[in-house]
C-alpha cells in the first residue's frame, strides 16, 4: 500500500492545489493532506480544512490533518532552503512515519523528501497549467477569483446589501455599482413575487424569503468575489411586522445565506414617485422606521447614503471600496 502526502498552508487553497492533490491521488492508495498552520495567521485549520474536505468529499482515498506550529519555534517560509527543508522533514517524519511518498509543486520538495529518505514526485512546479500560487490570491482575489474553488468562495466573498424603504433607488443603486465593480448583484425577490405592495400575504413574504437566500446562495458561485444584493431578510420582515403586526420564524440558514459585510441604508430624502403599485408616501416613511427599527433589534451596523443620485452612487462606491481594502487585511494579517 503506497501512502503519500502532500502538505503547505492552503491560505487559501485554490485550484492549483486541488490539481495537485488529484493527481497525487493517482499515485497513490492513501494520501494525507497536511494543513500546516502557525499561530501568527488569521485563518483557522478548521476552516482550511473545511476547503478540502468539502473539495474532495467524495474521495475516499484522501484524509486531511492539520498540523498547528508556533512560528516562534519553526520556520514559517516557502523558500527554497536545505536548512528550512531538514527541520520540516523531521516534523514529516513523526507525524508520518510510514508514508513513501510525496508530492509537491515546489523544489524544496527535493530537499524535504531526500532528508525523509522517501520519493518525491514534482507536479508542475513552473505553475504552467495553473498560474497561480496562494500569494497571489491573497494578494488581488478580483483577478484571481477563477483559480478559487467553489468550496473556499462563501469565505472569501464580500456581500454588500443595499437596504431602504420603497422608492429610495435601491435597484438602481444596485445594478449601477454592480456595473461600475464588474460584479454580480442580486435583485430583489420581493418586486417578483409581490406586484403590489399593498396587497399580499403573510405566506407571500415567506416565499420572498425563501427565494431571495436563495438568489444570494446562487451568486457566490459567480465570476467575482464581491456582489451588491438589493434588499435582504430584515426587509422582508419588516413588511411583516408593518403590514400585519406578525414575526416571521426565519430559519438559521436563511439568515446566514443573509448576513453581508457592508449594510448601505438609503435615506428617504429624494423624490417620492408613485408608480401605482407602491405604498402612499405617509405609509412609505413609516414603513421607514419599521425598517430601521427592525435593524436595530438585530444589531445590523448601517452606514448611511444620502443626497441626490449622484452623491449616492459616489458615496455608495467610496464604502465598498474602504469593504474591499479594508477585507483584504481582515483575511489575511
Amino acid at each position: 500500500m503506497v501512502k503519500a502526502f502532500v502538505f503547505g498552508k492552503f491560505l487559501p487553497f485554490h485550484k492549483g492545489h486541488e490539481a495537485m492533490i488529484n493527481f497525487a491521488l493517482s499515485k497513490c492508495d492513501l494520501l494525507t493532506v497536511l494543513v500546516c498552520c502557525s499561530d501568527k495567521e488569521n485563518i483557522s485549520d478548521t476552516v482550511r480544512s473545511s476547503w478540502i474536505e468539502k473539495t474532495f468529499e467524495n474521495e475516499k482515498k484522501v484524509e486531511v490533518r492539520t498540523f498547528n506550529y508556533l512560528e516562534s519555534e519553526l520556520p514559517n517560509t516557502s523558500v527554497t532552503s536545505e536548512s528550512v527543508s531538514k527541520i520540516w522533514a523531521d516534523i514529516f517524519k513523526k507525524l508520518l512515519p510510514d508514508y513513501s511518498l510525496l508530492i509537491t509543486s515546489e523544489e524544496y520538495g527535493n530537499f524535504v523528501a531526500v532528508f525523509m529518505n522517501i520519493q518525491h514526485i514534482p507536479f508542475d512546479i513552473p505553475k504552467k497549467l495553473f498560474p497561480v500560487s496562494a500569494t497571489a490570491v491573497r494578494n488581488d482575489v478580483f483577478n484571481n477569483w477563477k483559480y478559487v474553488p467553489d468550496s473556499v468562495k462563501p469565505d472569501l466573498l464580500l456581500k454588500v446589501v443595499i437596504l431602504g424603504t420603497e422608492c429610495t433607488g435601491k435597484t438602481t443603486l444596485t445594478e449601477k455599482l454592480a456595473k461600475h465593480f464588474n460584479c454580480s448583484f442580486v435583485s430583489e425577490a420581493g418586486r417578483d413575487i409581490i406586484a403590489n405592495s399593498n396587497s399580499f400575504t403573510v405566506d407571500d413574504l415567506y416565499l420572498v424569503a425563501t427565494e431571495h437566500s436563495k438568489r444570494i446562495d446562487e451568486s457566490i458561485l459567480a465570476d467575482s468575489p464581491l456582489v451588491i444584493i438589493d434588499t435582504d431578510i430584515h426587509t422582508t420582515k419588516s413588511y411583516s411586522l408593518f403590514t400585519f403586526e406578525k414575526e416571521l420564524e426565519i430559519s438559521t440558514d436563511i439568515y446566514n445565506s443573509n448576513k453581508a459585510n457592508l449594510y448601505l441604508y438609503l435615506n428617504n430624502d429624494v423624490e417620492y414617485l408613485q408608480d401605482g403599485t407602491r405604498l402612499s408616501e405617509t405609509e412609505r416613511n413609516l414603513l421607514d422606521l419599521s425598517h430601521r427599527q427592525v435593524l436595530t433589534e438585530h444589531k445590523i451596523d448601517i452606514v448611511e447614503i444620502k443626497g441626490d443620485w449622484d452623491v449616492r452612487f459616489e458615496k455608495a462606491v467610496e464604502q465598498i471600496n474602504k469593504l474591499i481594502a479594508k477585507n483584504g487585511q481582515k483575511h489575511w494579517s
